[in-house]
């Protein structure tokens, strides 16, 4: 062999031993060709078992504490928390425990807003942000006492109504001077009691306007020389304003009290002031012998006619034995007062009430 020869396997002897002597992990770190499965690659996932890379952590779930306090921060047991999200989660509720403090675990990071109650207390609100793994501690929760609203519901009785009303009619004056009492503009006005048909008799009777009207009649008579049996002068002027002041009283006690009570009638004119003019001038015409009873029925007005006639009657006694002609003035007499009230009737429909001050509105009655 000649040098050369020597020196080439010299060489390889080298690179044999140099192979033998390297570490077997070396040889490991060749890349291993991807495992074909199903004609695809089987590369291994990301975090997978035996994989070096992995996904980060999750965001971590915080947490919500607080006090719940009155006004005087005391501390308030039993109040009722809610926790609700813009995500519109399902909401959560705890309640406060006897030192007032709650606390809400597990909350995931974001806005919240915490409604919280207790009953006898006003609501509050409170909103905020909880960070990831945050233990958010709400400010100290402050309840206000609710205000109290009572609604009262004021119920007359009817006594009481039918009173009121009552009031009303006696501020009903024509021209503000002549008392109207006797009219009612609230079309189902509550029935009168006889004690109030009594005391609107005597309030009637014992008016100022009703002392002048009658001294009025009285000189008009002694002026016109009727019941001459009375005389003239100052005499007989006073036995006139006694005997028109009788007629006046006994008239309207039997006529709108005494009777009304028994017979169980209402003595007053219901202002109709709707429909035709026909029917308004009928429903007038009507109203001396047609009456409404105190069940609020329609009927013969019973208390009216026996009334004058009454008074008519009576009347006798204290008259001029040469002005008393029997049944047959009375009977007249009376049926000059039905139809003296039938004109009145008239004029309360179409002219007295726009001359009236004071009158009620026309609302039915709330008894």
């Amino acid at each position: 062999m000649d040098v050369a020869g020597r020196v080439a396997w010299l060489g390889r002897l080298g690179l044999c031993v140099l192979l033998c002597c390297l570490p077997a992990p070396a040889l490991a770190q060749s890349p291993q060709p991807p495992i074909v499965q199903g004609g695809q690659s089987a590369v291994p996932e990301p975090g997978a078992p035996g994989t070096s890379a992995a996904l980060p952590d999750q965001q971590s779930s915080g947490s919500i504490s607080g006090v719940v306090v009155d006004q005087s921060e005391g501390t308030i047991a039993g109040a009722q928390i809610r926790l609700t999200r813009e995500d519109q989660s399902p909401s959560e509720e705890v309640l406060s425990d006897a030192d007032g403090r709650f606390s809400l675990a597990n909350v995931a990071p974001g806005a919240f807003q915490l409604t919280i109650t207790s009953e006898g207390f006003s609501t509050e609100v409170f909103s905020g942000t909880v960070g990831p793994g945050q233990d958010y501690i709400v400010p100290q929760v402050v309840l206000a006492v609710a205000t109290q609203v009572t609604q009262v519901t004021v119920g007359l009785t009817k006594v009481e109504l039918a009173e009121a009303q009552i009031k009303d009619q006696e501020k009903q004056r024509v021209l503000g001077i002549i008392p109207n009492f006797y009219v009612s503009y609230v079309p189902d006005a509550v029935a009168l009691t006889s004690k109030q048909k009594f005391e609107l008799a005597w309030k009637s009777s014992l008016d100022p306007f009703t002392f002048i009207g009658v001294g009025a009649v009285a000189g008009a008579a002694q002026a016109g020389d009727e019941f001459s049996g009375y005389g003239q002068g100052a005499q007989g002027y006073a036995k006139r304003y006694g005997a028109t002041y009788g007629d006046v009283v006994i008239g309207t006690f039997l006529g709108s009290a005494i009777l009304p009570s028994l017979l169980k009638q209402d003595p007053r004119y219901f202002y109709k002031g709707t429909g035709s003019t026909r029917s308004r001038i009928l429903y007038a015409l009507a109203s001396p012998v047609i009456c409404k009873g105190d069940s609020g029925v329609w009927q013969p007005n019973y208390s009216y006619i026996l009334g004058n006639l009454a008074a008519g009657g009576i009347a006798n006694f204290y008259y001029p034995s040469s002005d008393r002609n029997g049944a047959g003035q009375v009977l007249g007499a009376a049926l000059v007062r039905i139809s003296e009230s039938a004109v009145s009737a008239i004029f309360q429909e179409f002219i007295v009430r726009k001359l009236t001050r004071n009158p009620p509105a026309r609302a039915p009655a709330q008894p």
